[in-house]
């Protein structure tokens, strides 16, 4: 039974039909709508704002409206309650979002029927100096402008295996592994994979593959002398810097959150149509 409903707003996007949808449902099974503060104010509606901590103890379905963005924060949300997170797609991709907008109400009856199930996805936290850093889809070590290449060891259960200069190195869940990390040439990965995902970008280095390790495998990297400072993101997000001997431990946390899945496209359809896999080339 559901009694309450948390909304995650994309920060530009008119989200107000499917957000005028949601609450009439809501409505009519009692249950209260719940929003973060700043944004119950752009619904037009009489929505509980509560503190980010709260949502996802007040709420049993958290819907994120907007692109991979608004998705992965509401994942953040959701975590330490494991609240399902439904997605409605207002974005260009969308490769993590459940639903576009016409598919809503049909979604939202899916769900009344418990005609739905929820799909784990691992999480990764990456700790430096006491500081520890949640991420769906990726952490990423990024040179900045107009300072030298990142000069980066990884380390592989407390060996050292292979060193990266490059201008990034991504660390990616395999829910990441669409994201940034593909951008820069890395594989596709199943997100029923259990493990992360290694890529250098624009690699200065003889060695410039990626690497893949499983969960069981501890990672840890580190930044070595002579490298330029380091812009540290956590999915896309700006979360502090790095210098040379800094070390990065990277562990996986399996079933960080929980996606509402309806059963109507596998992930490998959802990938095929947002990336236009329209086929193989045919040698004549």
């Amino acid at each position: 039974m559901i009694n309450g409903v948390g909304l995650v707003l994309h920060p530009a996007r008119d989200c107000t039909p499917a957000i005028e949808l949601i609450c009439s449902w809501a409505a009519g099974h009692g249950a209260a709508v719940l929003g973060l503060p700043g944004e119950g104010s752009r619904t037009g509606r009489p929505i509980t704002e509560v503190a980010p901590e709260e949502l996802g103890q007040r709420t049993d379905l958290i819907v994120s409206l907007g692109g991979d963005g608004t998705m992965l924060r509401a994942m953040r949300l959701s975590s330490p309650t494991q609240t399902p997170v439904l997605g409605v797609n207002l974005g260009k991709l969308g490769f993590l979002a459940e639903v576009d907008p016409p598919d809503l109400a049909d979604a939202l009856g899916a769900i009344d029927a418990q005609r739905f199930t929820t799909e784990p996805r691992s999480g990764l936290y990456a700790g430096s100096a006491g500081r520890d850093t949640l991420a769906f889809n990726d952490i990423a070590m990024m040179r900045i402008p107009g300072h030298p290449v990142c000069l980066v060891q990884v380390h592989v259960d407390g060996h050292p295996f292979v060193r990266y200069g490059a201008d990034a190195v991504i660390v990616a869940t395999p829910t990441g592994s669409t994201a940034y990390s593909f951008s820069a040439g890395g594989p596709i990965v199943s997100p029923s994979a259990s493990g992360l995902l290694v890529t250098p970008v624009a690699p200065h280095s003889a060695f410039n593959r990626a690497l893949f390790l499983s969960t069981g495998e501890k990672l840890t990297l580190e930044i070595l002398q002579g490298s330029g400072e380091i812009g540290m993101e956590a999915d896309g997000q700006l979360i502090g810097y790095l210098h040379p001997g800094d070390i990065l431990d990277m562990t996986v946390v399996d079933s960080a959150a929980r996606v509402v899945r309806l059963g109507r496209t596998t992930f490998y359809e959802r990938a095929q149509r947002r990336l236009r896999l329209t086929g193989s080339v045919e040698a004549d």
